[in-house]
């Protein structure tokens, strides 16, 4: 699968932010369509519980 031309700093920028990166690329299905989205990342924040986020990048 080809990543766009800023995947690699997405992901060090998150991680950075102290995000840790659980998928790359992230499976997603709906019904019965599949598709992918960039990278999946969760971060422990003992004050707000577990938060989870699906970043899809693009570039133009």
């Amino acid at each position: 699968m080809a990543k766009d031309k800023y995947h690699q700093q997405v992901r060090e920028a998150l991680e950075k932010d102290g995000w840790t990166i659980t998928h790359d690329p992230y499976k997603i299905i709906l019904g019965r369509r599949k598709g992918f989205i960039d990278l999946g990342a969760e971060i422990l924040a003992a004050e707000k519980g577990l938060q989870k986020i699906a970043v899809e990048i693009k570039s133009f």
